[in-house]
């Protein structure tokens, strides 16, 4: 019986898949370097804002959740929100009146900031600017009454070690969660008045590219629906 030759290996640049393989990845990396966008058609600039948002989502549900754990174990008595965040006015007390004008505050920059993108797009720069701005200050404002609301406990001896009125706890978890809320909307006014410069300045006009105050309104907007959660769970609750 006559053998046969073994078959010749074929090199690996015969090989279809082997082919495909190498300008498959280098298409990725051309891709990615070349127009700087990924995630079908999503600019860098709005990933890298959605990424970040979604790592502070962690972090501020961190902080709600062990507040509400620690809420549920403890047995000295909690202290009523509606006693402790009262102010009196006219002889008075209102419960909850200044968090109620704070949220309302909140809650309105982000009518404001969904308007600027609005005039961002249509190349208004005047009116986009002025929304901007409008936005900041509200923000300014939330910040402002938030002082107001920490110098009124600090004086009637609320620490973060310690509480006159209950649970020694409770100023941990308030100072903490508010606190880390108020730094974020003080960070995003100073971020919306910056963007809103470069937007009266006609930094964006040549390119047309407004996303810039998109990826701001983003960040606004996450600030606003964080402290609708704070305001559920802390003052509410």
């Amino acid at each position: 019986m006559a053998s046969h030759p073994p078959a010749p290996i074929e090199s690996s640049s015969a090989n279809p898949l082997g082919s495909s393989l190498a300008p498959g990845w280098q298409g990725i990396a051309s891709d990615w370097a070349s127009d700087k966008e990924a995630f079908k058609q999503v600019p860098w600039g709005k990933a890298m804002m959605w990424i970040f948002l979604l790592s502070d989502t962690f972090i501020f549900t961190c902080f709600l959740t062990g507040y509400m754990s620690v809420r549920m174990t403890i047995t000295t008595p909690w202290p009523n929100p509606s006693e402790v965040f009262a102010l009196t006015i006219g002889g008075r007390e209102i419960p909850l009146i200044l968090i109620a004008i704070m949220t309302f505050v909140l809650i309105s920059s982000s009518g404001t900031m969904a308007m600027a993108v609005n005039y961002a797009y249509r190349r208004d720069r005047a009116k986009t600017t002025a929304l901007m701005l409008a936005t900041a200050a509200l923000g300014v404002t939330f910040v402002s009454m938030q002082a107001f609301e920490w110098t009124k406990l600090i004086g009637e001896g609320v620490r973060p070690w310690g509480n006159p009125m209950g649970a020694a706890q409770f100023g941990a978890c308030f100072f903490m969660i508010t606190g880390f809320h108020g730094l974020h909307v003080s960070i995003g006014a100073l971020y919306l008045s910056i963007v809103a410069r470069k937007v009266l300045r006609g930094d964006y006009e040549q390119s047309g590219n407004y996303q810039n105050v998109e990826i701001a309104g983003l960040y606004w907007h996450f600030v606003d629906l964080v402290w609708v959660f704070i305001f559920a769970f802390f003052y509410l609750w």
